[in-house]
């Protein structure tokens, strides 16, 4: 059986000051975490926002690159029906 002993001052002090240090600082770290959290998660916005952009660019240039490329073969597409039907008519008349 254990018989109780008498502790120092000085130790029950101690061990009371730094359990008040831990609570103390409790606020302070959560906070800090909080901080980062939301640092972190608004640089990932920032960079998604950024990567949608850029991905709207090349979307958009991919278009309008279809798009010439649909324009120039419109003149040769109707330039070679037009062929066909006047060399069909002559083979006709012929």
């Amino acid at each position: 059986m254990a018989f109780p002993t008498a502790v120092n001052d000085q130790i029950t002090d101690s061990v009371t000051q730094s359990n008040v240090k831990v609570l103390g600082d409790a606020p302070a770290v959560a906070l800090g975490n909080l901080y980062q959290a939301t640092a972190q998660a608004l640089a990932n916005a920032a960079h998604n926002a950024t990567t949608s952009q850029q991905q709207s660019g090349v979307t958009a240039q991919a278009a309008t690159t279809m798009g010439v490329a649909t324009l120039y073969s419109l003149d040769t597409a109707s330039t070679g029906k037009a062929t066909q039907a006047i060399l069909s008519s002559k083979v006709k008349g012929l």
